[in-house]
């Protein structure tokens, strides 16, 4: 029953193995390692929508706060890229926490609006701090991932240590959503005033989600940070937030897997569709739309349907 229990996680750990040992060029890896660390920030975001039903439009600005945290303690004042990053997400947590409090007693397109400025103004940060950060022209002489004499710099490398820190996101947040706080969360994005009602503080819960996600896309930002060794504000601007709610909505909101498949498939799409060349807007926008009409569960949720009526037939169409 346990196995059982931890079977998905088991198969995903398998996959993760398995992908080098299939994709061995390093475009391809390259490819799989950002769509790990877009892994990692949904996983995060997805907890804060489609779990407890608090929405961030602002979201890219925590992943670049833990890149440039991350990138300025090692570039800069030559730490030790473990304790940057460590140190990169205790930092954005606190952040979160204090934009939390007065923000998550906003709701509806209120609280959209408060994390939109929370986005923005990080990102103004980004681009006008000039002598901290680089500036537009961004952020050079970040160094590679080390352990020891051991440099992850090449691809496969910086590969096997992205997916560890995968697994273990992927993990906590599952267990996350399996106990008392996941319920909890459910309860809030259903109907929060019973779930008040019942005597609990939903307020700390919601508070407690924000800053787990925003702890992840700090995680996803600085390991983007070691992987790139260069970063500029362009790569946390708006678009980028809407690409993360994307690939929550796309996967499938309140299903831990629904955010893997909606990070994977908009990760690997573009690369797709490059053969349309100036098209290949339009197609992404086509393909998005489609998505949503058709499959309002998300990917993930359209799969899951499809398993279900087939388990009730037996495998067979009833004649």
């Amino acid at each position: 029953m346990r196995l059982k229990r931890y079977a998905d996680i088991l198969i995903f750990a398998l996959l993760l193995i398995a992908y080098p040992l299939i994709i061995t060029d390093n475009y391809g890896l390259n490819v799989g390692i950002f769509a790990l660390e877009n892994i990692i920030t949904v996983t995060g975001l997805n907890l804060l929508m489609g779990y407890a039903g608090q929405i961030s439009l602002g979201h890219a600005g925590f992943v670049g706060l833990g890149a440039y945290i991350s990138a300025i303690l090692t570039a800069t004042y030559h730490w030790n890229c473990w304790l940057a990053m460590i140190t990169a997400f205790v930092l954005v947590g606190i952040v979160a926490f204090f934009v939390a409090l007065p923000t998550l007693k906003l709701r509806g397109h209120y609280l959209a609006m408060a994390t939109l400025g929370l986005g923005m103004i990080l990102y103004i940060f980004f681009s006008q701090l000039v002598d901290i950060t680089g500036g537009p022209s961004g952020f050079v002489g970040i160094p590679y991932m080390r352990f020891g004499s051991l440099t992850f710099s090449s691809y496969s490398t910086i590969y096997v240590v992205t997916a560890m820190i995968t697994f273990v996101i992927i993990w906590l947040s599952k267990n996350l959503a399996s106990f008392k706080a996941g319920r909890i969360f459910r309860a809030i994005h259903q109907d929060e005033e019973a779930v008040v009602a019942l005597g609990v503080n939903t307020y700390h819960y919601k508070v407690l989600v924000f800053v787990v996600s925003a702890v992840f896309a700090s995680i996803a930002g600085s390991l983007y940070a070691h992987t790139v060794i260069f970063i500029s504000p362009a790569s946390f601007g708006f678009k980028r937030s809407i690409q993360l709610v994307t690939m929550v909505m796309v996967g499938g909101m309140g299903n831990i897997w629904g955010g893997v498949t909606g990070a994977i498939f908009l990760t690997y799409l573009p690369e797709f569709l490059r053969i349309f060349e100036d098209y290949d807007i339009i197609v992404y926008g086509s393909l998005l739309i489609l998505v949503i009409i058709f499959m309002p569960g998300g990917i993930a949720g359209a799969v899951e349907d499809i398993y279900g009526k087939f388990k009730n037939t037996g495998g067979r169409e009833d004649r």
